[in-house]
C-alpha cells in the first residue's frame, strides 16, 4: 500500500490554539467535526485522478486499495481511500458497510451513466464532469453537506421568512443565463424533475425523464448556484407530471436525490407510508419536506382532516408543506389561525410552509414565513396559480405594515462602501421601501448623530468601529463574534434594538470554504500578515471557527481577545520552524503588500510543491486598493489556491444585506451587478 502525502503538513503540534483558546458555546459551532468514518471513493477505470482531489478537498492524504478488507483497521479516517468500481462488489462481501462513507464517483464527459447496482452499494454517489471550471467548488459543495460540515437548513430556521424559487424549464441550459437574478430573494432553487423533458430519442415518448437526463441536469444547476436546491417529483394529481400508478418511482427517484447529496428533498404526503419512512431514515444530512396539495377548492383549514394532515407530515419531516386551492378571501384568515393553532400545539418543529393557491389565496404567500414558493418574470410559467415574485410580496408586505420602511446608512467614505451603490440595486430589484444614504465617518461622534436618528434602520459601516474605541458606547449591544473581533462592521435595527456585528469574518470564511471543505484547515498552521492587529482580528477569528492549529503573525503582535495562541514571526529562523502552512492571509495595506511575495515563493520551494492541479494550499488577499506587485498572481504560479478581496467583499455584502433587511441576495448576482466597484 502506497499513502500520498498531504499536500502540505504544518507542525501542528507546536501549538495547540484551537484548544487554548475559548470560544463560547454557541460560536464553537461553527468549528468543523471531523468525519467519523473513513470516506472510500469508487471510482472508474482510468478515472482515480477523482480520489487525489477528493482528498485535497478533504485536506488528507490518499491511497489507493483493491479492497476494503485491506482499509479496515488501519488508515481509519485520516486517509481517503479509492477503490476501483470493479473491485467493489467482491470487496463488500463479509464487510460492514458503515465502517466507511462509501461514495461512487462518475465523469459523465463520455455520455456514460453509472450502473445502477453500484450505486446501489454506495452510501452516496457524485457525477461530474472535468470540462466545468466549477467541478472543484461543486465537489467541495456535496462533500461538505454530506458530511455535515454545511448545515444550510440550520442558517434558513433563523431568518424571519424564507422564499424559494421553482425552475419550470425543460432544460436547466435555459435557465443560466438568467440565473443569478432568478434567484435575487431567493433561498433555495427548486428543480422540478417532472418538468424536465428528456430528448433522448428512446425517451421522447416517456412522461418521466431518465435517471442519466435527471443527474446531469442536477449537477448543472448546482455548479451554476450556491444556494440550496429542492428537489421535487410532482405528481399529475398535485399538478405535475410524474404518474401515480407506482410509487417505488418516487422511491428511486427520491432515493438518488438523497445520495446525490441534494439538500432537500420534497416528499409528497400520498406515498405509501413505507416509502415514506424509508427516506426519512436514509436522509443522511438532507431535509425532508412533506407536500400535501388539495386542487379541489373545497379545502377547508378549519376542517378536521387539517390537523390530521400535519400530524400525519410530520412523523417523517423536517418541514411540512400543505398547500390548497381556495375561492374566498376568508380562507387566507382561516389558515393563518391554524397557523397559530400549529404552532401552540406542536411547536416550531416540525416547520410549517402554509399556502393558499389561486388569486383569493395571494394574501397568504405574503403572509407565510416558511419557504414561500416565489416566481420571476423571466420564468417559461408560474409553478402554481397565484404564485407572486419576490418584489411583488415585499410591496404587499409593505402596503400591510409588515414591512416599514427603513432609513439604512453606508458610514465612510465613498471609496471605503462599495456596497452601497450595489445595495440600492437590490432595493430596486425586490421592491423594497428602503432608502440607504452615504455618509463621511467625519469627526468623533457623528455616528452616534446617526444611530440616534428616530428612523434609523441600520447601517454598514466601513472601516469598521473598534468596541474598545467607540462601538460600545455607541452601541447598547454588540454581537460575540464582534466582541471577540473588536470591530463592529455593520449595526443592526432590530425590534427596537441596536446590535453591533461583524460580517467580514463571514465573508472570509466563506471565501476559504469555496474549495476545501472546513475540516480541511483543521489543525493546519496558518501566518497572517498585517501592520496591526485590527486588520487581522477578522481573519484570525474565522480561521479559528474553521479549527486551524497554530497561527503565526507578521508585521504585529496581538494583545487583544483574540491574542492567546498566535505566535509572532521575529526573523528568519521563525520561519524554518514552519515546514509549510496550509493557509497565508494578508491584510497589509496597498503599499505594502509586495512583501507576502518572499513567503509565498519560500513555501512553494521549502514545502512539497503543487502544481495548478493539485493544488493544498491557500493564499487570501485582503488588501485593498492597488496593490504593489501582484502577489494573487504569484500565488497562483506557485501553486496556491488564491483568492482577493473581491470574493470576501461579495461574501461580506451577502451577509450584510441579510443582516439588514433580512433578504438573501446570492453571491453570484452580488458579483455580477456590482461591476467594478469591489
Amino acid at each position: 500500500m502506497t499513502v500520498v502525502p498531504e499536500t502540505s503538513s504544518p507542525i501542528a503540534s507546536v501549538k495547540e490554539t484551537t484548544a487554548s483558546f475559548a470560544l463560547s458555546s454557541s460560536l464553537v459551532q461553527n468549528v468543523p467535526p471531523e468525519p467519523s468514518r473513513a470516506a472510500v471513493i469508487v471510482y472508474g477505470a482510468g478515472q482515480e485522478t477523482i480520489v487525489q482531489v477528493v482528498a485535497e478537498v478533504l485536506g488528507k492524504p490518499w491511497t489507493t486499495e483493491s479492497s476494503l478488507s485491506a482499509v479496515a483497521g488501519r488508515c481509519g479516517n485520516a486517509v481517503v481511500t479509492g477503490i476501483l468500481a470493479d473491485d467493489l462488489a467482491r470487496s463488500l462481501e463479509g464487510c460492514d458497510k458503515s465502517d466507511w462513507i462509501l461514495i461512487n464517483s462518475h465523469c459523465v464527459d463520455d455520455g456514460s451513466f453509472p450502473e445502477e447496482a453500484l450505486t446501489d452499494c454506495c452510501h452516496y454517489e457524485f457525477l461530474y464532469s472535468l470540462r466545468s471550471p466549477f467541478f472543484r467548488r461543486d465537489l467541495t459543495r456535496f462533500l461538505s453537506l454530506i458530511l455535515g460540515q454545511a448545515r444550510p437548513h440550520e442558517d434558513l430556521k433563523t431568518k424571519n421568512r424564507t422564499n424559494f424559487i421553482s425552475t419550470t424549464f425543460p432544460d436547466v441550459h435555459a435557465a443560466l443565463p438568467n440565473l443569478d437574478i432568478l434567484s435575487v430573494g431567493s433561498d433555495a432553487v427548486e428543480i422540478r424533475v417532472d418538468l424536465l423533458k428528456d430528448p433522448s430519442p428512446q425517451e421522447a415518448s416517456s412522461p418521466v425523464p431518465s435517471l442519466r437526463y435527471v443527474g446531469r441536469q442536477l449537477m448543472l444547476l448546482r455548479q451554476h448556484t450556491e444556494l440550496p436546491i429542492i428537489f421535487t417529483t410532482r405528481c399529475t394529481k398535485e399538478n405535475g407530471k410524474f404518474p401515480m400508478d407506482d410509487p417505488q418511482l418516487f422511491y428511486r427517484y427520491l432515493r438518488r436525490a438523497i445520495q446525490w447529496g441534494v439538500e432537500y428533498i420534497d416528499v409528497e404526503l400520498w406515498l405509501p407510508e413505507d416509502i415514506r419512512r424509508r427516506l426519512a431514515a436514509d436522509k443522511g444530512n438532507s431535509i425532508i419536506m412533506s407536500a400535501f396539495h388539495d386542487f379541489s377548492g373545497t379545502w377547508r383549514w378549519t376542517s378536521p382532516e387539517a390537523p390530521r394532515i400535519y400530524a400525519e407530515s410530520a412523523q417523517y419531516a423536517d418541514i411540512v408543506k400543505m398547500i390548497a386551492m381556495v375561492n374566498t378571501i376568508e380562507a387566507n384568515y382561516e389558515l393563518e389561525y391554524f397557523r397559530s393553532t400549529i404552532r401552540k400545539t406542536h411547536g416550531a418543529y416540525p416547520l410549517l410552509s402554509a399556502v393558499n393557491m389561486g388569486q383569493m389565496g395571494q394574501l397568504s404567500r405574503a403572509l407565510n414565513t416558511v419557504f414561500s414558493p416565489i416566481t420571476h418574470p423571466l420564468l417559461p410559467m408560474i409553478a402554481a396559480p397565484g404564485q407572486l415574485t419576490a418584489a411583488e410580496i415585499n410591496e404587499a408586505l409593505h402596503i400591510m405594515g409588515s414591512l416599514p420602511k427603513k432609513d439604512l446608512y453606508a458610514v465612510g467614505s465613498f471609496r471605503s462602501t462599495p456596497q452601497s451603490m450595489f445595495m440600492e440595486k437590490c432595493f430596486n430589484e425586490l421592491s423594497l421601501p428602503h432608502t440607504l444614504t452615504s455618509i463621511d465617518r467625519g469627526p468623533s461622534g457623528s455616528v452616534e448623530r446617526v444611530i440616534t436618528q428616530p428612523s434609523f434602520g441600520g447601517a454598514s459601516v466601513h472601516p469598521p468601529i473598534s468596541v474598545a474605541g467607540g462601538a460600545s458606547a455607541s452601541v447598547p449591544a454588540v454581537s460575540e463574534a464582534a466582541r471577540a473581533i473588536g470591530m463592529v462592521d455593520t449595526i443592526v435595527a432590530a425590534r427596537g434594538a441596536l446590535v453591533g456585528e461583524n460580517a467580514t469574518w463571514k465573508g472570509i470564511r466563506a471565501t476559504l470554504t469555496r474549495d476545501y471543505v472546513p475540516s480541511a484547515y483543521r489543525g493546519r498552521a496558518a501566518i497572517i500578515l498585517a501592520s496591526s492587529e485590527s486588520e487581522a482580528s477578522a481573519a484570525v477569528f474565522a480561521l479559528r471557527s474553521l479549527g486551524v492549529g497554530a497561527i503565526y503573525t507578521v508585521g504585529f503582535r496581538a494583545n487583544g481577545p483574540l491574542a492567546d495562541g498566535l505566535e509572532p514571526f521575529t526573523s528568519i529562523q521563525s520561519v524554518k520552524l514552519v515546514e509549510q502552512p496550509f493557509v497565508i492571509v494578508s491584510a497589509l495595506p496597498p503599499e505594502k503588500s509586495l512583501l507576502v511575495q518572499p513567503l509565498l515563493r519560500h513555501y512553494r520551494t521549502s514545502g512539497r510543491a503543487s502544481p495548478p492541479s493539485t493544488r493544498g494550499k491557500v493564499y487570501l488577499d485582503l488588501t485593498r486598493g492597488e496593490r504593489t506587485g501582484d502577489p494573487v498572481g504569484v500565488a497562483e504560479r506557485a501553486g496556491w489556491t488564491a483568492y482577493g478581496i473581491e470574493d470576501v467583499n461579495a461574501w461580506t455584502t451577502v451577509e450584510t444585506l441579510r443582516l439588514l433587511v433580512g433578504q438573501n441576495v446570492p453571491f453570484d448576482f452580488v458579483r455580477m451587478a456590482s461591476g467594478r466597484v469591489f
